[in-house]
């Protein structure tokens, strides 16, 4: 156990595991194209005029789509091992969501940056 909220050690590991495949994910998806499958941009007048031009989107690589399907699965897997941890029934169960909420806080690396970094 550690800590001020006695949170056992592989439950803050799995929450930090968590919290960074998160991270790793959003990070990942940001350098990808706008779209999954091959899409026609348009120019500002032609439509949705009030987001301007759109270039046309290439899609996603096959590797891409392996990539994102493996990083889901592991942010699911990670979940349920954070909530399926047998130190939630030792909670009383008006106090879990709250105590959800401590780890979370307590878990999150320290600085911004540290989250993009593999673990």
């Amino acid at each position: 156990m550690t800590g001020t909220n006695s949170f056992p050690d592989d439950l803050l590991q799995l929450q930090e595991r968590l919290h960074r495949a998160h991270a790793e994910h959003r990070a990942y998806l940001a350098d990808l194209p706008r779209s999954v499958e091959p899409c026609a941009g348009w120019t500002r007048g032609e439509r949705f005029s009030h987001r301007g031009d759109l270039p046309d989107s290439p899609g996603w690589s096959d590797e891409q789509k392996e990539t994102v399907t493996r990083m889901r699965a592991e942010i699911r897997e990670l979940s349920i091992a954070v909530v399926d941890h047998p130190h939630w029934a030792t909670i009383a169960r008006e106090n879990v969501v709250a105590a959800r909420m401590r780890l979370k806080k307590q878990a999150r690396p320290i600085a911004p940056g540290d989250v993009t970094e593999a673990a």
